[in-house]
């Protein structure tokens, strides 16, 4: 069974940083693209920043966010987050689109979601 597994979330005081992980576990499943969500209270979900599989690094939110695929496992990114304000505080989600081998040459593409991580700014 492949999973979205998050960490990296807390309190933080105006101005620090946080770094957010996320990881797809399951070998046999090929991500095309990641991307972080979050969800702050009584808003919708919105996108923050996603990376297609080629693609190692994006900026976001006026450059104090940056999302970052490791290097050595594909399926792992982070969020960077500096600079943080009060208004970021949000349900932080992550989210892969990929295809999942199935053996016999057959795949089943997937969209799946981490359980989310709260983020905190609050002096």
């Amino acid at each position: 069974q492949v999973q979205l597994v998050e960490s990296g979330g807390g309190l933080v005081q105006p101005g620090g940083s946080l770094r957010l992980s996320c990881a797809a576990s399951g070998s046999t499943f090929d991500t095309h693209y990641m991307a972080w969500y979050r969800q702050a209270p009584g808003k919708e979900r919105e996108l923050v920043a996603g990376v297609n599989s080629g693609d190692t690094e994006t900026l976001a939110e006026e450059g104090r966010f940056t999302m970052s695929r490791d290097n050595d496992a594909k399926n792992t990114v982070y969020l960077q987050m500096n600079s943080l304000k009060p208004e970021d505080t949000a349900v932080y989600y992550c989210n892969a689109r990929g295809t999942l081998s199935q053996g016999g040459g057959r795949f089943k593409y997937l969209e799946l979601w981490g359980q989310g991580t709260l983020v905190t700014i609050s002096s």
